[in-house]
């Protein structure tokens, strides 16, 4: 028995020393075979802290083989759960990740096997199965619970039934438009714009609410909007839709943040019907995933100034982000040491950019940007001459244009 235990305990010590390939594997395996998982990038990052601390506290569970009623889930494990029951997203969707988890593990533990003795593998397979599936059937039972918790609280709160309702006219199939036009208190048949917001900094949710309330009174009254509908999705967030006029599509220009507003803001553009409800949502979220980029990855609360950024903004962007590590290869390329990350070349990189916006004028980009013509000259030669070409590269700028679009937008994500 000893001699198993201290098995075990090497097999684990390498398994640890893989942690980091097998977390990124499993997560990577989880957004590919379960696409409700795949929701957004807030979802993505508690689905990685999850991954994260199960599999640390299952390699020290088989390490240990203590009591299985001692094992407790990772706070990060309940809180995933949570948001997925505040996301529509079925509880199968998550006791399937963790199977798929636990087949995960297996796998790379049983690769390790050779460097064991091998009159020990047959028992150490069977002690490692014991052990995984004990951990799973424990840690599942244990977030199920806490899903079905959660989902019973937001659907029984007004916020949960709504979002029920706009899930219902998300997913793209029948739906009883009175029935829900009723539930909503909201037209559909309306040009709508959808709007998604979230912090700028730290904040209760008690007081995103009040932030939240004031972005629809001033949204409201910028747009003259028929109506307006709130949505949160979690204490982090909330949809806002809004039913503009005959004429309101041509107002979106005066929908600006209110001073000292706290809240960013995502906004699609306006489509009509019921098409129109699910496409401006579908570019607020998009657009959402662009800020969150362009941001950094910041820790959640951490201050920043309010952006309020439009679909048309970032559209071509939008449809290059999906892939982060393809846009990258291409604003490398195409930039070459003009995509090098810091103060010198962001300055660069946008004098260039308002200069190519502005058909190449001198005098409209020093305008632009505030600054004399000589100025824009020089940052121009300056940024010139770092393209890999030089001045050719500029002879057919599209694809310069297009890589300074998505350095300006996704930032450091893209570039050296």
């Amino acid at each position: 028995m000893r001699t198993e235990q201290a098995l075990v305990g090497q097999l684990v010590d390498r398994l640890w020393e893989a942690k980091d390939e097998v977390v990124a594997s499993m997560v990577q395996l989880s957004l590919v075979q379960i696409s409700a998982l795949d929701h957004d990038a807030a979802t993505r990052s508690l689905l990685e802290a999850s991954i994260t601390e199960n599999v640390v506290s299952a390699l020290n569970f088989i390490r240990q083989d203590f009591d299985a009623d001692l094992l407790e889930a990772p706070s990060s494990a309940l809180a995933y759960a949570r948001a997925l029951a505040q996301r529509d997203v079925p509880l199968s969707a998550l006791i399937r990740a963790y199977r798929i988890g636990h087949a995960r593990v297996l796998d790379f533990a049983f690769a390790q096997l050779d460097h064991l003795p091998a009159e020990h593998r047959v028992a150490l397979v069977v002690d490692l199965v014991r052990r995984g599936g004990t951990y799973i059937d424990q840690i599942s039972e244990q977030v199920g619970r806490a899903y079905e918790r959660e989902r019973e609280r937001w659907v029984a709160s007004q916020g949960g039934v709504r979002q029920h309702w706009v899930n219902e006219l998300l997913g793209g199939g029948a739906i009883d438009r009175a029935a829900a036009e009723q539930a909503l208190r909201y037209p559909l048949d309306a040009v709508h714009v959808a709007c998604t917001l979230w912090p700028a900094g730290r904040m209760t949710s008690f007081d995103l609410v009040t932030a939240v309330d004031d972005v629809r009174a001033h949204a409201v009254a910028a747009l003259r909007a028929r109506a307006a509908l709130v949505v949160p999705t979690d204490e982090h967030e909330a949809w806002l839709w809004l039913a503009l006029p005959a004429a309101g599509a041509d107002r979106l220009e005066d929908l600006l943040p209110p001073q000292g507003s706290p809240l960013h803001a995502a906004i699609g553009e306006p489509g009509a019907d019921l098409a129109g409800f699910r496409t401006s949502a579908r570019q607020a979220a998009q657009v959402k995933e662009i800020v969150a980029t362009r941001l950094g990855g910041a820790e959640k609360g951490e201050a920043h100034q309010a952006h309020w950024v439009r679909y048309a903004d970032v559209a071509p962007v939008a449809l290059m982000a999906k892939d982060l590590a393809a846009v990258r290869d291409f604003v490398v390329a195409t930039l070459g040491d003009l995509a090098e990350a810091g103060r010198r070349g962001a300055t660069l990189r946008e004098t260039l950019r308002i200069f190519l916006t502005h058909h190449r004028s001198y005098a409209a980009s020093a305008q632009a940007m505030n600054l004399h013509r000589n100025s824009i000259q020089y940052r121009v030669q300056q940024a010139t001459a770092l393209l890999p070409q030089r001045a050719h590269s500029l002879d057919d700028d599209f694809h310069v244009r297009a890589a300074l679009l998505a350095a300006h937008w996704l930032g450091d994500a893209v570039l050296t």
